[in-house]
């Protein structure tokens, strides 16, 4: 891969040396054990947001890696909120990545996972009616989905009258789905947080200070603090920083 912007190790074990894609890889590989691995960007003041959107937070690098992440996972986890707003389409990688994934014994591409309480969804978003490999919707019980749903993602119900998130990852993990990468909104890891289930975060750090107005990387109801130990401090030459973080 060619590419435009250096990211070099700060910690540990610094090197002046730029990281290609297969020494990032080995940064950021799959785990003999389930994992639930966190991906965000942020500014230097903590928002989530440039003009309402991560794009704005978002370069080269944070791009490169956040390819890297999609293509070792099992299953990619998004909030309903968050697939709205942010217009995802079907989760596809290139031929390069799908070599990778095929080399490893895994599905050409992850599975996309929707977390939705409401199941107010779009069948025909590109997401889901665009999608590879059928896509799970990880809701409750009492929820009514639209017309159509049923017909482009299989419904996974855990929870009575609200999603229960412990039970909708280990009904995952019984799929084969233990790598699993959450790319938010702030309303699921905050919710996923408070239940105990995030084994790891990515951060990308980006050089902007963007002022009040934009909510953080996490929402929600208050939770006891986690220890979360840093792993490695990777830094690009536009100044963007990105931290890993992950239980032992």
């Amino acid at each position: 891969m060619t590419v435009g912007i250096p990211i070099r190790r700060l910690w540990p074990e610094p090197s002046a040396q730029p990281l290609d894609d297969t020494a990032l890889t080995a940064l950021y590989g799959r785990s003999d054990q389930p994992r639930l691995r966190v991906n965000f960007v942020s500014s230097l003041d903590g928002a989530v947001t440039v003009d309402g959107y991560s794009a704005g937070l978002s370069g080269e690098p944070d791009k490169r890696v956040f390819g890297l992440l999609r293509m070792v996972c099992d299953a990619l986890v998004v909030a309903a909120g968050t697939l709205r707003h942010e217009a995802y389409r079907a989760v596809r990688l290139n031929e390069t990545r799908r070599a990778w994934r095929r080399a490893n014994g895994l599905a050409e591409y992850p599975t996309l996972v929707v977390v939705s309480g409401s199941l107010d969804l779009d069948p025909a978003q590109a997401a889901f009616a665009d999608a590879p490999t059928r896509p799970i919707v990880v809701t409750h019980a009492e929820a009514e989905p639209p017309p159509g749903l049923t017909d482009v993602a299989d419904l996974l119900r855990c929870g009575t009258n609200r999603v229960d998130l412990a039970a909708g990852l280990a009904a995952l993990h019984g799929r084969g789905l233990t790598q699993l990468l959450c790319e938010g909104g702030p309303h699921l890891f905050g919710a996923l947080t408070a239940a105990d289930l995030v084994d790891e975060l990515c951060l990308t750090v980006s050089p902007l200070l963007t002022g009040p107005g934009p909510g953080r990387i996490t929402a929600g109801d208050t939770a006891p603090p986690r220890h979360l130990p840093l792993r490695h401090v990777l830094a690009a030459d536009d100044g963007v920083l990105m931290l890993r973080h992950a239980r032992p």
